[in-house]
């Protein structure tokens, strides 16, 4: 998925200790394309907390109806030093890549697509989709592997029976379930359904900061009450995470984690680098049609031209330290 803010922030992503207590992100709306536009609430990255391990975006959206039109419609756009994780819960995503990839995203099923050193692609709802909610998800890349070779790779994980819940794990180990999923830093992403009054915990990687999305329902994270579409954070040193639904109906959450990166980005539109002039340089290339992207087949019209880059050089801003 594309940043398709006109006026999109510069951010500095820096890796950051986690505070020993909860952190409760609350989204913010983003139209997503044009003026039929469907909206996606974006928790990351934000002035409070830009990244969660190497996680470094976080869009969510719907449940929206786009069978009367509307949808998603992404046009061909450029991605540096990262990877794309796509998740759905309902609907379909056809996806095109400049790897000459050609995939439909469905729900409970990971596409993993690594950018490195540059890749474009497209993302358009199905005709046949009638309700689209999923979310969105950028990784991103250490400096030892930010120029890593395009990649796409996709993975079906099966449903974890737990005590009062349910967890499908696309990326890292949880519940004693571990994803083959290739990545480049230590990392945790998982789906969990939780039953009305059910209490869970998992233990977790003492050296994870993690991060708790809320898609359907109000769950507790500790004792901290996350409503639906905030996004809960916990920094590094805990051993187990308890989360609890007191509602009458099912709760679902994304969870995400990963080690502190340890490094500072820039993250600007669809791009993660390292100072303002590397991302003026992607701008630069990818306006002038640079084979650093490629260029995808078969998207039925032209592609996201770069918006203006702000006034001044790239300014830091990123997580406490």
């Amino acid at each position: 998925m594309s940043n398709v803010e006109t006026e999109p922030p510069e951010v500095v992503c820096e890796s950051a200790s986690g505070a020993a207590v909860v952190e409760v992100l609350a989204p913010r709306d983003v139209p997503l394309g044009g003026p039929r536009a469907m909206t996606v609430r974006r928790t990351l990255p934000q002035r409070e907390r830009s990244m969660i391990g190497a996680w470094c975006f976080a869009d969510h959206y719907g449940p929206d109806d786009v069978s009367a039109g509307g949808g998603m419609d992404v046009a061909p756009h450029p991605h540096t030093g990262l990877q794309t994780a796509s998740w759905l819960f309902s609907g379909e995503i056809e996806h095109r890549d400049s790897l000459g990839v050609h995939a439909v995203v469905r729900p409970g099923e990971l596409n993993l697509m690594t950018a490195g050193h540059g890749i474009c692609h497209s993302e358009v709802s199905t005709s046949d989709t009638t309700v689209l909610h999923g979310v969105q998800l950028w990784i991103a890349l250490p400096d030892a592997h930010r120029d890593a070779p395009r990649d796409f790779q996709h993975h079906v994980p099966g449903v974890v029976a737990l005590d009062g819940a349910a967890a499908r794990v696309f990326l890292g180990t949880v519940a004693g379930e571990t994803s083959p999923v290739r990545t480049f830093t230590p990392l945790l992403g998982a789906e969990l359904v939780l039953d009305p009054g059910a209490r869970l915990a998992l233990d977790v990687d003492t050296a994870f900061e993690h991060g708790v999305l809320v898609d359907v329902g109000e769950v507790r994270l500790g004792d901290t009450v996350l409503p639906r579409g905030t996004l809960g954070y916990l920094g590094v040193g805990a051993t187990t995470l308890h989360l609890a639904n007191d509602g009458d109906a099912a709760a679902r959450v994304i969870l995400l984690g990963g080690e502190p990166l340890g490094e500072d980005l820039v993250m600007w539109w669809n791009f993660v680098g390292r100072d303002h002039d590397e991302i003026v340089r992607f701008r630069d290339q990818w306006e002038a049609r640079s084979d650093r992207f490629g260029h995808v087949v078969g998207y039925p019209g032209d592609r996201l031209p770069a918006p203006p880059l702000p006034m001044g050089r790239l300014r830091p801003r990123g997580n406490p330290r």
